[in-house]
């Protein structure tokens, strides 16, 4: 499979989009007034202990206070479990690292397990465990990476724990001491940088958007990385020369005039990615629901009919479905819990195939999922780790008509609710007139369907009533002005 990144860059913002044989499976959006913050290392200090909830609020320098569970913090011992209690106090200052951005109302989730990355190793300061990726499954190939890495901690007398990434396999050994030793030095800065550091301030901070991304492709061919800033492009092709050599050709500078994004009809699948309904190839389609407490999925048949029988068809579209689902997921990075809801089947074989066609296609995702066996009502419970803020909360806020219901009043409903007004307002105050302030569409329907109602409320309330169309009025807005 062939897959290039494609990055925009603006003055206001950098958009970084991953593509698979053509089609857009991944967007990552930084802001330069809302910049990402996971990954960064922050000198806090805790405001609040909350024995009841074993977590504790603390200051890092941002607008809310960061929520440290007591999980995520490190106890002087792993062999006991401590409580919030025996482990922080009101004033205690403590190194801690973002592992969530503030969503919504919440503020940044922090744990005081530290770890700096690199191409092919994961630094952690306070262990001195050596781990492996998992996907590394050559026997010999682990042994040499875990003894290379353990011999150097033993030599240098560094006691730190290392997690060797899958993009360390087959690495030669001088290029990962590289790796090891840089890491090393960072983390002396880290340190140096502490003692002088004021309370709540900011300590270490992650790559730039452009770089984290490229070196986190870990396992991805990339054919090529095409950007249209030529100072990015050449800032990164310096960045791959040094630490991902393999990719430094890959680099090219997009100079043309027409948007790198239109190109490659990339902004048209934003678009896509932001509306409730998503078309599938068959004529089924999904209804996505994005809510505080979850994300829900709906699968419909549509207008697909299928060749065979009703069981076929069902099949088929769920099928398609589970592949469109996983893609929607990476490209809306939608996280926390998440209910597919696939159209009922009745043979077992097919409810089992729907289900490892989804953890097939969610194979590729960055992102940590857990999905649950399909039930008997066709749905499915799943989990997505989330980090980030999803596309939508990126791009979009809420609307101001609806307030976020998703949903406005009708005319016919606003037109009674103009009545009720009018009728009070005549009893409390005295005036010659009463004049309406409303949308063009609430504005006909009253004149025309409701003209006998209104000659009717004219002639109780004993006076005239006028009304005006206002442009920028919404459907539900309007205003009752006595004359």
């Amino acid at each position: 499979m062939s897959a290039e990144l494609l990055i925009n860059i603006t003055p206001q913002e950098t958009r970084v989009a991953l593509l698979e044989n053509g089609i857009l499976q991944e967007l990552q959006i930084e802001r330069e007034n809302r910049k990402g913050i996971v990954g960064r290392i922050y000198k806090g200090r805790v405001v609040r202990v909350l024995p009841g909830m074993e977590a504790a609020f603390v200051d890092i320098g941002l607008e809310k206070a960061a929520f440290l569970h007591v999980s995520d913090v490190m106890p002087p011992s792993s062999e006991e479990k401590f409580s919030i209690e025996n482990l922080l106090y009101e004033g205690k200052n403590l190194l801690v690292q973002v592992i969530k951005d503030p969503l919504g109302s919440k503020g940044a989730r922090i744990t005081s397990y530290l770890t700096i990355p690199s191409r092919y190793i994961v630094l952690m300061p306070d262990s001195q465990n050596i781990g492996i990726s998992s996907k590394i499954t050559d026997a010999e190939e682990r042994d040499r990476l875990k003894n290379l890495v353990a011999d150097f901690c033993k030599k240098s007398n560094k006691k730190f724990g290392y997690i060797i990434r899958t993009a360390a396999e087959g690495v030669s050994d001088d290029v990962l001491l590289r790796d090891v030793l840089f890491l090393c030095k960072v983390w002396s800065c880290v340190m140096e940088s502490v003692d002088v550091a004021e309370t709540s301030s900011l300590i270490y901070s992650d790559l730039p958007l452009v770089h984290r991304v490229i070196r986190d492709m870990v396992g991805e061919v990339l054919e090529k990385i095409h950007i249209d800033s030529r100072e990015t492009a050449k800032r990164v092709k310096q960045f791959c020369v040094s630490y991902i050599p393999e990719l430094a050709d890959c680099v090219t500078h997009y100079p043309g005039e027409r948007p790198i994004f239109d190109l490659h009809n990339v902004e048209d699948e934003i678009q896509k990615a932001l509306e409730k309904k998503v078309m599938l190839k068959s004529g089924g389609y999904l209804i996505i629901d994005q809510t505080e407490a979850m994300t829900t999925i709906d699968v419909n048949t549509g207008g697909f009919v299928g060749h065979r029988n009703l069981e076929e068809t069902i099949f088929k579209t769920n099928l398609e479905a589970a592949h469109a689902i996983a893609r929607q997921l990476r490209l809306r990075n939608l996280g926390g819990i998440i209910i597919l809801d696939f159209i009922d089947m009745e043979t077992k074989e097919h409810r089992k195939q729907v289900v490892t066609a989804l953890e097939n296609s969610l194979e590729k995702d960055h992102a940590k999922t857990y999905i649950s066996t399909l039930s008997s009502l066709g749905l499915v419970e799943m989990t997505r780790k989330r980090t980030r803020e999803s596309l939508e909360h990126i791009l979009c806020e809420t609307c101001p008509t609806c307030n976020g219901q998703g949903y406005v009043k009708t005319a016919e409903t606003v037109c009674y609710e103009i009545f009720r007004e009018l009728l009070r307002e005549s009893r409390q105050f005295d005036s010659k007139g009463l004049l309406v302030l409303a949308s063009q569409e609430v504005v006909d329907l009253i004149i025309d369907e409701e003209a006998d109602a209104l000659l009717e409320l004219e002639t109780f309330i004993n006076k005239p009533i006028r009304f005006q169309a206002e442009l920028l009025y919404s459907q539900e807005n309007f205003d009752v002005v006595l004359v």
